[in-house]
């Protein structure tokens, strides 16, 4: 079991979100969370990855407590062990797509480390299409490049688990098909656990399960 949730809740100003939610998913398998907006998708997404705090309940990763590590803990453990895919690329506009991608492996203090996170960079850039435009700026891409270039950035530190929020959300249909497409086979090539929240039946039906938020609960459709 990579990820474990248990009995998650979660208010906000006293209005419940997420009441006693439980969820479980084995390494390299792939799920969908959906639900209509203000659900709680994103609010649960962000616990299980450890951005936010629940009111009650557990989170176990590869069997580990990590709900109860410290601040700083939970960054390290994030930066070494989770990437995380949003509808907006967040991009910096000043770096060009391969220094974007490389930002995760800043805290890296060898050369080798180094030679080895650019060469990871270099060879996932050329899987996504990306390699010819590793000198460009985010302004000089289109939005499907640069999520494709977010794409990379989440995998550059060979994370066990990938968490995505509207991953294809920005893009046009067929712009949104052919990154949805490339996210599957990236999780089977690395074998790298994916749980996607999204609104898109089209993209929750290429997961393997599908869960559904609604009334505070999530449940395995």
């Amino acid at each position: 079991m990579i990820l474990k949730v248990d009995k998650l809740s979660k208010s906000f100003d006293s209005q419940l979100i997420l009441d006693s939610v439980s969820f479980e998913i084995e390494k390299g398998d792939t799920a969908a969370i959906l639900g209509p907006s203000g659900s709680g998708k994103t609010t649960f997404l962000n616990i299980a990855g450890m951005l936010d705090n629940a009111d009650s309940g557990l989170v176990y990763f590869s069997n580990q407590d990590v709900s109860r590590l410290t601040e700083k803990e939970r960054s390290e453990f994030r930066n070494k062990h989770v990437g995380f895919i949003f509808q907006m690329h967040y991009l910096l506009p000043q770096c060009t797509v391969l220094e974007n991608v490389l930002i995760p492996t800043l805290t890296y203090n060898s050369k080798n480390e180094k030679l080895l996170a650019l060469q990871r960079a270099e060879y996932l850039l050329e899987k996504m299409g990306m390699i010819q435009h590793k000198h460009k700026l985010p302004g000089q891409l289109s939005g499907g490049e640069c999520q494709r270039t977010a794409f990379v950035r989440a995998l550059i530190n060979q994370p066990e688990l990938i968490l995505a929020d509207e991953p294809t959300g920005s893009l046009d249909e067929e712009s949104a098909d052919i990154l949805a497409n490339e996210l599957i086979h990236l999780n089977k090539e690395f074998n790298t656990t994916l749980i996607v929240v999204t609104h898109s039946l089209q993209l929750a039906g290429k997961m393997n399960k599908i869960w559904h938020i609604h009334n505070h609960q999530l449940t395995l459709r």
